[in-house]
């Protein structure tokens, strides 16, 4: 079964929803599942450098407050799919172009998975700075990845404009929000949705054939 993830590394809802889908697909031997990694960018305009996380949330929560009661709401969620979130170690908010290159990358070594959650845990439950080269150097080589064949890569412009091409293809189709599963090309939901809503979704690709 075909299962299309389009998703954004900055996205607390794209961890979330993507560890779900992982657990009902644990719960559901009978599925196989190809996973598809498309990125999205909910920043393409973000400054190569990033924001600082003050200015960000400002300008898109309103205040501090505001986005504390979400973030609450989010970390509380996470503890039930194994997710420590620790906003408070957030410092900026980076572009996450090159993060999703490198996605791309390890999707060569059949570990773009592996990758994912790498890049989510070390923004959201470390801190790290995922804009940054020598971050996702390290991500890479704690997969067992070439440190200087990702740099290489990571100093070019290799995989950039697949990247852009995928994010507009995610537009055109009307995904305007994510995560977002499309499975089988045909059938999609939207959100970090419950497991039970996930499995009915599958069980519908799969009478359908």
């Amino acid at each position: 079964m075909q299962i299309e993830i389009v998703f954004d590394l900055v996205c607390p809802w794209c961890f979330l929803g993507t560890r779900r889908l992982r657990r009902t697909l644990r719960a559901r031997p009978d599925i196989a599942a190809d996973l598809s990694w498309r990125p999205f960018l909910l920043n393409p305009d973000i400054a190569p450098g990033g924001v600082p996380r003050g200015d960000y949330i400002i300008r898109k929560f309103g205040g501090e407050d505001r986005a504390r009661r979400l973030h609450a709401t989010i970390a509380e969620l996470g503890r039930g799919e194994g997710v420590n979130f620790q906003f408070d170690r957030i410092r900026r908010i980076p572009p996450s172009l090159d993060a999703h290159r490198l996605v791309r990358l390890a999707e060569r070594h059949g570990m773009a998975a592996e990758a994912v959650d790498a890049l989510f845990q070390a923004y959201f439950c470390e801190g790290e700075d995922i804009g940054e080269i020598g971050v996702l150097v390290a991500v890479a080589a704690g997969l067992g990845m070439d440190p200087l064949a990702t740099r290489r890569l990571l100093a070019s412009p290799a995989e950039a404009e697949a990247v852009h091409a995928d994010n507009l293809r995610a537009h055109r189709l009307g995904i305007n929000g994510v995560p977002c599963f499309v499975v089988q090309g045909r059938h999609a939901i939207a959100g970090a949705q419950e497991p039970e809503v996930i499995e009915r979704l599958l069980d519908v690709a799969v009478v359908e054939g």
